[in-house]
């Protein structure tokens, strides 16, 4: 009766708050989501969540499928770990490199259970900043680049992990605090506090800023996202960065964020990885197990 797409699908929906979030995770359509929720609660003669809230509300039943699903999907996972083990290919190299320091807070614990599953891979990281990380990776001397700036190069595939929103943070006293959404004109003014990259690697340049032809009045570089808030809300500038990285800082009122135009500015995380690697075991892993991380912990990201 009971399969284990199910318990995916519970857990997802769980994680989503909405149908609609929880069938772009799954890759199905939402009807084709609701058809099967539909079918699982007609087999088993009971309703599993409360229709139209919002966030989602379990019932009594779908509570307890929850509990076993999360028994038995990280049993599941560390099986198909144990047999891919068994058919070879556990031991090998994952060296990464990283081009924000934001990323840090779903990375580390995505690279910690990771290590714990794979303790025969050699893992190793290093920032993006100094260095070009994606012609490191061609060569070979890195095996990931997680990276929201996809670049057309011979032998590199990336992999989606999740789409995000780019917000810009102003002080709690800023003009633009009452705003209901910011113009690329309202920045003519400010100085933009920036991680120290190369302007045509950050969405506020290369799809806000520079289309209207505006520049902000100065660019100031902080390495750390604490650093950037702490600027922002002593008045020293604005920053903008994905949702999820000041999800923190914005709950505790330390700063107020404005969406960059009307309609919003979003991009998408990717994981970059040689063609060669796709099919290695522990890389198919760290891919599911970041998203999975990324889906249980950040705020305001949702699949690409």
């Amino acid at each position: 009766m009971l399969e284990i797409r199910h318990l995916k699908t519970l857990v997802a929906l769980r994680e989503a708050d909405s149908l609609v979030e929880a069938a772009e995770r799954l890759h199905l359509t939402q009807s084709a989501l609701s058809h099967q929720l539909k079918d699982l609660e007609e087999r088993l003669g009971l309703p599993l969540f409360v229709r139209k809230s919002r966030p989602v509300r379990f019932t009594s039943a779908g509570l307890r499928l929850l509990r076993l699903a999360d028994n038995l999907l990280p049993q599941l996972r560390q099986a198909e770990r144990d047999l891919h083990r068994l058919a070879g290919g556990q031991a090998g190299r994952l060296h990464m490199a990283i081009e924000c320091h934001s990323c840090f807070q779903w990375l580390m614990p995505t690279i910690d259970q990771f290590r714990n599953a794979w303790p025969e891979v050699d893992v190793d990281f290093a920032s993006g900043y100094f260095f070009a990380p994606l012609p490191a990776l061609a060569r070979g001397d890195l095996d990931l680049v997680v990276t929201s700036d996809p670049q057309d190069i011979p032998g590199i595939t990336y992999v989606q992990l999740f789409t995000y929103e780019a917000l810009l943070a102003v002080s709690n006293q800023h003009p633009l605090a009452s705003r209901n959404h910011v113009k690329p004109e309202d920045l003519a003014g400010e100085t933009l506090i920036c991680y120290p990259v190369e302007r045509e690697r950050l969405d506020v340049f290369k799809h806000f800023l520079d289309p209207a032809g505006i520049e902000p009045s100065a660019i100031r570089n902080a390495e750390m996202t604490v650093m950037m808030m702490q600027l922002v809300a002593s008045g020293r500038g604005v920053c903008c960065l994905p949702n999820w990285a000041m999800a923190e800082y914005m709950q505790r009122g330390y700063v107020t964020t404005q969406r960059l135009g009307e309609n919003g500015l979003f991009g998408t995380l990717y994981a970059a990885v040689r063609e060669e690697m796709l099919e290695s075991p522990y890389l198919q892993d760290f891919l599911l197990t970041a998203k999975d991380i990324s889906f249980a912990t950040l705020e305001g990201v949702r699949a690409g």
